[in-house]
């Protein structure tokens, strides 16, 4: 699966792109918006076309899932180990019924030994970005983890192979793809990269 994560600060027609990319097969959107309020979360979702709100996850207010038709909620790193890795009653007034919870790790290690049965995992820091140097990429081999993780990673059609080959079941795509001036073309040869990978005999 392919997932987006929402830019941090809006851009100029975002929610009308974000129904083209919809239509164009995106599967899972996270929006993740850390200075919007929760009624700008909602105004945010409403102005979705209502038959695509069920692929949206989120990372903060989970309790409009209780209002909306959404995909489920998405703990970061430090909500983890807040509210699930110590004991709370987080969930009690969640309507969760059907719903997904994934979380963020940046650790291979921690994510798996969670005791907690996340629908999903993403695992961060991966692959090399700018300020990394070759000698410093991690390539965690997660093939014998029986557990769904996803790679957040800067992409390119030879890292999509690389991630597959080390037995990630999706690619997390980030912040740089809301920076490009044709995010509908760069999203279709993504995904076109990706079908011809998972369809591969």
């Amino acid at each position: 699966m392919i997932v987006l994560i929402a830019p941090q600060k809006d851009i100029e027609n975002e929610t009308q792109i974000l129904d083209q990319l919809f239509e164009s097969g995106l599967e899972c959107y996270h929006l993740r918006k850390p200075y919007k309020t929760a009624q700008e979360y909602v105004n945010f979702i409403t102005e979705i076309d209502p038959k695509y709100r069920n692929r949206i996850v989120l990372h903060h207010f989970h309790e409009l899932t209780n209002n909306f038709d959404l995909k489920g909620i998405h703990f970061e790193e430090e909500q983890r180990r807040k509210y699930i890795e110590s004991p709370t009653r987080y969930f009690k007034n969640l309507k969760l019924f059907g719903k997904t919870i994934s979380s963020a790790f940046h650790e291979l290690n921690d994510l798996e030994h969670s005791d907690f049965e996340f629908d999903y995992h993403f695992l961060w820091s991966q692959f090399p970005s700018e300020t990394q140097t070759t000698s410093e990429r991690k390539r965690s081999d997660v093939n014998g983890i029986d557990k769904l993780i996803f790679c957040v990673s800067e992409l390119d059609a030879n890292t999509i192979h690389e991630i597959f080959a080390l037995g990630y079941k999706g690619i997390v795509v980030m912040e740089d793809f809301w920076q490009s001036k044709e995010p509908l073309e760069n999203f279709t040869n993504l995904k076109t990269v990706y079908d011809a990978i998972i369809t591969k005999p």
